[in-house]
């Protein structure tokens, strides 16, 4: 009988058995209803920025690049973390003053970013539009890591501490000894354990009812495009050449970064209604997508799409993480709702819930993050949503 069920194997199941098995913890079992990493996980562009409004979120942050940075050294595996920086773009008063008030808050944390003009913007990213650009913060040390190298890690390295990892595995009722958690029900039979820790990302809320729980997850789709080499087009061969930041327009949530010689790029819809659909929307890129990416940066009018992939966003009232023991639930814990930011936060989201299922002294103060937050009138919010 395990002791410690993790309900989805994802990149923020797999870190927390990681950091379990790390902590000593040998009876731990992942359960996951299809392949380790195969949700929100493999589908997420993989961006690790630090650029963020609330403290607790720039906290997570800075912990977590510090950890990828030595990510071979923990896990044993790459994770192809490259720091080439992250580019946030105001083009309102409004938003350059947030961004001010931002990098205030973030030096304080000490973080080194900048506040920079249009014109470093463009020796920056050659090719970008700036005209309607009135500042954008620059930190050197965001950039991005790839997903599958980062989820198959964190697996690998828990395995190798003792914890098992289940696939194919489908949660379907959660069991309780009088108000405790006493195990789950699943496709394959019954399991018994006193800790059960829900880690399903955009099905958090579904896991939730299970167990008689509101968790105010709002599943939605996002997309991601993937351009043809920009070597087969003079007017992309600007961006071609050295390092790109990922670029981040903040009014609307377009971003690119570069995959290869290829770009990525993407932008949410602020129309997509609640639902768990992962099929691609060429009508959102032909009518919505398309236009914003070809004012901000021109040359991609002239490069083919290679694919496009949709994934999901497990998207909270605040934009903020769900963590920590459940109210009025002994043994069940949680750890979603993280609004886009879960594979940036993975490495320390993973040593805060092994922290707090182990008793231990838990920093940072988990309080805006807790389920009970949304009892009373929610006093934070992170701004900082993309």
């Amino acid at each position: 009988m395990p002791e410690i069920i993790i309900i989805g194997a994802g990149v923020i199941g797999t870190s927390i058995a990681y950091h379990l098995g790390k902590c000593g913890c040998r009876d731990v079992l992942v359960l996951e209803k299809d392949c380790i990493g195969s949700g929100s996980t493999e589908r997420c562009p993989g961006g690790i920025r630090q650029q963020f409004a609330t403290e607790i979120n720039i906290g997570l942050s800075m912990e977590s690049v510090r950890f990828f940075e030595h990510f071979a050294e923990e896990t044993g595996h790459p994770a192809d973390f490259r720091q080439h920086g992250y580019l946030m773009l105001a083009t309102s008063e409004d938003e350059l003053d947030t961004f001010r008030r931002n990098v205030n808050r973030q030096r304080e944390a000490g973080l080194k970013v900048d506040l920079i003009s249009p014109r470093e913007v463009m020796e920056l990213v050659p090719g970008l539009a700036v005209a309607d650009v009135l500042g954008a913060t620059y930190c050197p040390t965001d950039g991005y890591a790839d997903p599958y190298s980062v989820v198959s890690g964190f697996a690998a390295a828990a395995r190798k501490l003792g914890v098992k990892i289940r696939e194919e595995i489908e949660v379907t009722g959660i069991e309780f000894s009088g108000d405790r958690v006493a195990g789950v029900l699943t496709n394959r039979g019954r399991l018994e354990a006193p800790v059960v820790v829900v880690a399903a990302g955009p099905y958090a809320g579904i896991v939730g009812r299970m167990a008689g729980l509101a968790i105010p997850v709002r599943p939605s789709r996002r997309h991601l495009f993937i351009t043809g080499p920009l070597a087969d087009h003079p007017g992309a061969s600007a961006i071609a050449r050295g390092t790109l930041p990922m670029v981040v327009d903040f009014h609307n949530g377009f971003w690119f970064r570069r995959e290869g010689q290829c770009l990525v790029f993407g932008m949410r819809n602020p129309d997509e209604p609640e639902g768990l659909a992962a099929t691609v929307d060429w009508d959102f890129f032909a009518d919505s997508l398309a236009p914003v990416a070809c004012h901000r940066l021109p040359c991609l009018s002239d490069l083919g799409i290679m694919r496009g992939q949709a994934g999901l966003h497990a998207d909270t009232p605040d934009c903020m993480a769900i963590m920590g023991e459940a109210p009025g639930i002994p043994g069940l814990y949680l750890a979603c709702g993280f609004s886009g930011h879960g594979f940036m936060h993975s490495p320390a989201v993973g040593r805060i819930i092994a922290d707090v299922i182990l008793g231990r002294r838990v920093s940072p103060d988990m309080t805006p993050v807790s389920l009970e937050r949304f009892r009373r009138r929610v006093e934070i919010k992170e701004s900082a949503f993309i």
